[in-house]
């Protein structure tokens, strides 16, 4: 089996602390456990990467919003946010542990994850 490295793959995860970073890629899926949409946000600079999942929830929607804020676009009610806008946005964020409980197995999870989102 051949299995194709394309530039950026070799990268580490971002370390602890605050970094300026670009939005490199977007995918969007639906949440394993309760089906709610997000889309999966690569964050990437010199130093590493983060994905980090924006759900699209009512509860979610205050850190959507600061994103898009940090990266200068500006949500107008009744008009659709496109998640390709974001591509090629820089933005300062907060990268640290997150702690929750897995759902299917009750276990205690950690993951790496980006908040505080700043204009960069």
């Amino acid at each position: 089996m051949k299995i194709q490295v394309e530039e950026g793959q070799d990268k580490g995860f971002l370390p602890d602390g605050r970094h300026t970073v670009e939005i490199t890629d977007i995918q969007e899926g639906t949440s394993e456990h309760q089906n709610v949409p997000f889309f999966a946000a690569r964050m990437e600079n010199e130093d590493g990467f983060i994905t980090q999942r924006f759900y699209t929830s009512p509860n979610a929607m205050p850190i959507l919003l600061s994103l898009y804020s940090a990266v200068g676009i500006h949500p107008e009610a009744g008009k659709d946010l496109d998640t390709k806008q974001l591509l090629g946005k820089k933005v300062s964020i907060e990268v640290g542990e997150h702690s929750y409980a897995d759902p299917a197995s009750g276990n205690d999870r950690s993951i790496k994850q980006a908040s505080g989102f700043r204009t960069a």
